[in-house]
């Protein structure tokens, strides 16, 4: 069943994703915050999609932790489902995402749109330079910049490894940063097509404040992130055997 499940959700996903980035094309003429609400849209509609056909549903703790105020919000990156997932959360969240998928005809097209920031990881310091110049455009701005600090997906138990731009970012930007864990590679496990059921839980913790040295608060963040994450792991899996 979890497979016939998957297989059917997988397909209505893909299919979700494509009536937007085709039906949506009107919205390259409009402003961009109506792009951001359209995508919203569609993220609260995939999430829908995830509970009625897989029986995954999502907790969201420590909301009290989310700012209003322009910040950096840095996760750790298990799965796909994060990635659209946080995107509700924020008023206008600017993702920060592989180049690469620029390169995507219509996807990367609309990542352009939302104005989100692309980063060319083989460029080294060049890229750390461009992903800091856009960072304080788009916290001038008002907007939430989000960032998977390992840049990849990791599974759920493999060791953390942590890159250096969320501290780049955080030393340049001067405002406080939202750390957040999860537990969705379990339900949505990487480069594999089962969606187990359950409830992917994602836990915004309390933000670390601005002027840390770069060295404590890259600890900081990766302690807060992988404690959180191990912790929700640890839950889940002791749920899954009770029941």
């Amino acid at each position: 069943m979890i497979v016939l499940r998957s297989i059917i959700f997988n397909i209505i996903f893909y299919v979700n994703l494509t009536l937007f980035l085709i039906l949506g094309s009107w919205l390259f003429l409009c402003p961009r915050m109506w792009a951001i609400r359209a995508l919203q849209v569609w993220a609260r509609s995939s999430l829908w999609l995830l509970k009625l056909i897989c029986n995954i549903d999502i907790e969201v703790r420590g909301r009290e932790n989310i700012l209003a105020v322009p910040c950096l919000v840095a996760g750790k990156h298990q799965s796909f489902w994060e990635t659209f997932a946080v995107l509700p959360l924020f008023d206008d969240p600017c993702m920060v995402l592989k180049r690469e998928l620029t390169f995507i005809p219509l996807f990367g097209w609309f990542a352009l749109k939302f104005e989100m920031i692309a980063v060319e990881r083989s460029a080294g310091s060049a890229a750390l330079r461009k992903l800091v110049a856009r960072g304080k455009e788009e916290i001038a701005r008002g907007r939430a910049i989000i960032i998977m600090p390992e840049g990849t997906r990791r599974g759920v138990d493999d060791p953390p490894d942590y890159k250096p731009g969320a501290a780049a970012l955080y030393n340049a930007l001067g405002v406080p940063c939202v750390p957040f864990g999860l537990n969705s590679g379990l339900f949505w496990p990487r480069r594999k097509f089962l969606r187990n059921p359950g409830t992917i839980v994602i836990e915004f913790l309390p933000a670390i404040p601005v002027g840390l040295p770069r060295k404590e608060f890259q600890k900081r963040l990766e302690t807060a992130i992988e404690t959180s994450s191990t912790r929700l792991i640890t839950e889940a899996r002791a749920t899954s055997v009770q029941k």
